[in-house]
């Protein structure tokens, strides 16, 4: 199992704020866990749609080929901008 958390307007579009996912065969990066996401369409497609969305993996900063796996804690969130 690993806990995902939505942050911001991503939270907002799929109306929820966290869950937890027992990981399928063959999703083991940030990448794969995002097109399995992704293919729950409705407004899951976000993840297929955006290119600007961040990850983070156990609260450090993650790319798409960050590995992914049991006991993890995965955060999506939209980019941040400061003013």
């Amino acid at each position: 199992m690993i806990k995902l958390l939505y942050f911001a307007g991503l939270r907002e579009a799929l109306g929820v704020p966290a869950e937890a996912l027992a990981l399928p065969a063959g999703v083991d990066t940030v990448g794969t866990l995002r097109a399995h996401l992704a293919a729950r369409g409705g407004s899951w497609q976000v993840f297929a749609t955006s290119r600007s969305l961040r990850a983070a993996v156990n609260q450090a900063m993650a790319g798409m080929e960050a590995p992914v796996g049991s006991g993890d804690e995965v955060a999506f969130f939209p980019p941040v901008t400061g003013g």
